[in-house]
């Protein structure tokens, strides 16, 4: 049976709800408005919830008060008895859906990401599956209105890519992504084996929430920053400017490199936004090492060390080993269709640790 969410915050959040509607029906200053707007935005969900909890709780008395009213005539007591068990299982779903809902937010969830992949074992195999892996998140960004733009990219010798950095940016796309932290292995038969034998390859994803300038500070006197010529294939300009750019953090020893744009500044731009959403993931990690000092890893976690998911193209099958999960839909998750499959799992098995947790806590 679930627990039902504490009455008081949810009172707390109607109240809360009502004193924004009444400062913006009142005509606040133009910062003002916009802060109590997006506020309302959030709420507005919440609100609903709760409100359609209550009217559920609301039906359920009624019912009990009608089964126990002696002067209850005994057709509408066959009805009420039939209609019970719907109406407590009602109160019961509303109740676990509003528990998820005022969960702790994730401060980054809605912010955009920066997506590194890199080729681990495996050699020019596991730069084809790294790229494989880049056009599955290129895929699912197109399907849900993202824009991929490229940071940097080291392009493998037969083909896909030795590691690229690109930056998703779109609304939720850190909370969609961030359980993609981790090693994915891949089990297939290459081009170039004549035996038909199945090889094992890797490649690590990274996924960071891109951090604003308010999320992180950095000051310049711990940047070393150096310019040179592009280096690699680009034709004459490579030879004429010094476009790229090499940012060190001297306190972490952090060195972001990047030379993909034709003009300093842009590469300039791109190093420190990259800088920001490293130095801002290793301040996460370090909080989050800190809270689940006392327990096992869970689910987004972010170790990425960790081999969370196998593709085997000889079975058709995708694993997610984090949660046990297996579809039968390679294919489909390649091509970004079936990938809202795993993440959707991935992240109401979070979300069931965390209400664990909290009653646990309780």
């Amino acid at each position: 049976m679930s627990i039902a969410p504490p009455q008081e915050r949810l009172h707390a959040i109607l109240a809360r709800h009502d004193i924004v509607m009444a400062t913006l029906n009142a005509g606040p200053d133009p910062e003002t408005f916009v802060a109590l707007s997006r506020e309302l935005a959030e709420l507005d969900g919440v609100v609903a919830a709760i409100r359609a909890y209550h009217a559920m709780e609301d039906n359920l008395r009624g019912l009990q008060a009608l089964l126990v009213d002696p002067g209850t005539d005994p057709e509408m007591r066959s009805l009420v008895e039939d209609e019970l068990p719907e109406a407590r299982e009602a109160v019961a779903n509303a109740a676990q859906d509003l528990r998820v809902m005022l969960l702790p937010r994730d401060e980054a969830d809605e912010k955009s990401a920066i997506l590194e992949i890199r080729a681990g074992t495996g050699g020019d195999e596991a730069a084809l599956f790294a790229g494989d892996l880049f056009r599955m998140y290129v895929r699912y960004a197109d399907l849900k209105g993202w824009k991929v733009e490229m940071v940097s990219e080291s392009e493998g010798t037969a083909g896909g890519y030795k590691e690229i950095i690109a930056e998703v940016k779109g609304r939720n796309v850190f909370a969609r992504l961030k359980f993609e932290s981790g090693v994915h292995r891949v089990q297939r038969v290459p081009d170039t084996e004549t035996s038909g034998r199945i090889h094992t390859s890797a490649a690590t994803v990274a996924v960071l929430p891109e951090a604003e300038e308010v999320d992180i500070a950095i000051n310049d006197s711990d940047l070393k920053i150096d310019t040179m010529r592009a280096q690699g294939a680009g034709g004459q300009h490579v030879n004429k400017t010094e476009s790229a750019i090499r940012i060190t953090h001297l306190p972490t020893g952090m060195v972001i490199f990047v030379q993909d744009e034709r003009s300093q500044h842009k590469n300039r731009a791109r190093a420190m936004s990259l800088l920001r959403a490293r130095l801002y993931d290793a301040e996460r990690s370090a909080k989050d090492a800190v809270r689940a000092a006392d327990r096992k890893a869970q689910v987004g976690s972010g170790d990425r060390s960790e081999r969370i998911r196998t593709y085997n193209f000889p079975q058709g099958r995708v694993t997610d080993h984090r949660i046990n999960l297996t579809l039968y839909k390679l294919e489909e998750v390649l091509a970004g269709n079936a990938l809202d499959e795993l993440i959707d799992a991935l992240t109401a098995d979070y979300q069931a640790a965390q209400l664990a947790d909290q009653d646990q806590a309780a």
